[in-house]
C-alpha cells in the first residue's frame, strides 16, 4: 500500500470512529478522533500537492473542524432540521457559507480524453451513455441512461473518467463525497441531498448540462447491519431523487455518476438505478507503458531506462501505484542529492534516474490491489455488468 493510500485509509478510519463515538455522546474522544482525521488529511495534501482530490480532502478537514467547534460550543451543535423545500437556502455557517455549498466541489474540470490513459472499454461506454445523447438527442427516442456506476480497484481513474466526460460536454461538475454526507452533516444530510438535486434540475431546465459525481458511493448506498433513522431517511431521499431523474427526467441532461471500490457492498435497490455499470480495471501492459511515458516525461532519465521492461515489472499495479513508483524514484534521487551536500551549490543538479533506481523502488513496493480483490471485482462484474 502506498503512503498516500495509507494516509487516506487512516483519515477514513479516524473519521468513521469519530462519528461512531460522536453518536454515542462521548464528545471528548470524538474530538480527538476528528483531530487525527484532520491531521492525516492535511499531511496527505502537503505530501501530494498536485493530487486531483486535494480539494475534497481539504473540504473534509474543514468539515471535521466545524464539528469540533460545534462539540466544544463554538457554534450551535449539528442537529435535525426541518425539511427544505426546493429553492430554499440551507443553514449558513458563521462565515456566511451554507452547509450545502460546503458539501460540494463545483468547478469546471479541464481533463481531456487523452489524459485518461487506456480504459478504452470504459470510455466507450461512458460516451454512449452521455456524450452521444448530448450531441444528438433526436437519435434516442427511448431516452438514455442517467445513472452510471464506475467500479473497480482504487487508483485506476474513476474520478478522472468522470471529469473528462464533464469537460467533453461542457457540463457543470458537482463532486460530492458520500462519506462526508453520512458523517459531518448528520441531521442536515437529507435536506442537502434534496437541495443538490433540486438546484441541478433547475440548472438543467435552464439548458445547462450537469453531472453529479458521488465518490465512495458505498458509504451512502451500502448494506448496513444497523442504521439510525437519519441514515435511512438520507438513503430513501437519494432513491427518490434518482427515480426523479431516471424515470421522470424527460430530456433533461442530468447525469449521476457514482464511483465505488466496493460494489459488492451496494444494495440492489441502488444498483438497479444505475443503468450503466462499468468496470474500471487495472491497466494492461500497453496502458502501463503509456502511463510510465507520461509520468517520466518531466524527469531526467539515463539511456538504460527501459520503459517496456518497467511496464512488464509493474504488472498488477494501479495507475496511482505507477505514479507513486515514479515519484518515489525521483524523491529518493533528490534526497541523495541533498544528503551529498551538493544542493548548496545553486548551479549543481541531481544526476539522472537509472534503471536500477526504478528496480529498487519496485522491489520495495507491492501492488495496492491483491489477487483476491481482483477476483471479487471480476465476479461482481460478471453478475451485474451493464456496459
Amino acid at each position: 500500500m502506498s503512503a498516500s493510500q495509507e494516509l487516506e485509509k487512516d483519515a477514513t478510519n479516524f473519521a468513521l470512529e469519530a462519528v461512531r463515538i460522536d453518536k454515542q455522546g462521548a464528545k471528548g474522544m470524538a474530538v480527538t478522533m476528528y483531530q487525527k482525521a484532520i491531521e492525516s488529511l492535511l499531511k496527505l495534501v502537503q505530501l501530494y500537492p498536485e493530487y486531483s482530490l486535494n480539494k475534497v480532502y481539504i473540504q473534509r478537514a474543514i468539515a471535521y473542524q466545524e464539528r469540533i467547534k460545534a462539540i466544544q460550543g463554538a457554534t450551535a451543535p449539528i442537529g435535525p432540521h426541518a425539511e427544505v423545500r426546493e429553492g430554499e437556502d440551507t443553514k449558513t455557517t458563521e462565515g456566511g457559507k451554507s452547509s450545502y455549498e460546503e458539501l460540494i466541489v463545483q468547478e469546471k474540470p479541464s481533463v481531456k480524453w487523452e489524459e485518461v490513459v487506456g480504459l478504452d472499454t470504459a470510455k466507450r461506454a461512458v460516451k454512449e451513455a452521455i456524450v452521444y445523447p448530448v450531441q444528438r438527442p433526436d437519435l434516442f427516442p427511448l431516452g438514455w441512461p442517467r445513472g452510471i456506476l464506475l467500479f473497480g480497484p482504487p487508483g485506476c481513474g474513476k474520478t478522472l473518467l468522470a471529469a473528462a466526460v464533464a469537460t467533453e460536454i461542457d457540463a457543470t461538475f458537482l463532486s460530492i463525497d458520500a462519506a462526508s454526507i453520512m458523517s459531518k452533516w448528520l441531521g442536515e444530510a437529507e435536506q442537502n441531498v434534496a437541495k443538490l438535486f433540486g438546484s441541478t434540475r433547475k440548472s438543467a431546465q435552464e439548458g445547462k448540462l450537469a453531472i453529479v459525481f458521488i465518490d465512495e458511493l458505498d458509504s451512502l448506498m451500502g448494506k448496513h447491519a444497523s442504521e439510525v433513522g437519519g441514515e435511512v431517511r438520507v438513503r430513501n431521499q437519494f432513491l427518490k431523487e434518482m427515480d426523479g431523474i431516471v424515470d421522470k427526467g424527460k430530456n433533461l441532461h442530468i447525469y449521476v455518476i457514482g464511483a465505488t471500490n466496493k460494489p459488492w457492498d451496494l444494495d440492489w435497490a441502488f444498483i438497479r438505478r444505475f443503468q450503466k455499470r462499468i468496470l474500471v480495471p487495472l491497466p494492461d501492459h500497453h496502458t502501463r507503458l503509456m502511463m510510465l511515458k507520461l509520468y517520466t516525461s518531466h524527469l531526467q532519465l539515463t539511456t538504460d531506462v527501459d520503459l517496456h521492461e518497467l511496464a512488464r515489472l509493474s504488472e498488477g499495479f494501479s495507475g496511482s501505484d505507477i505514479r507513486d513508483v515514479c515519484q518515489s524514484a525521483q524523491l529518493k534521487l533528490i534526497g541523495e542529492f541533498f544528503e551529498s551536500g551538493q544542493a548548496t551549490d545553486k548551479k549543481a543538479t541531481p544526476r539522472s534516474l537509472t534503471m536500477d533506481d526504478f528496480r529498487q523502488i519496485l522491489e520495495e513496493r507491492k501492488p495496492s490491489v491483491s489477487l483476491d480483490m481482483l477476483s471479487l471485482y471480476n465476479r461482481w462484474f460478471e453478475a451485474f455488468k451493464a456496459l
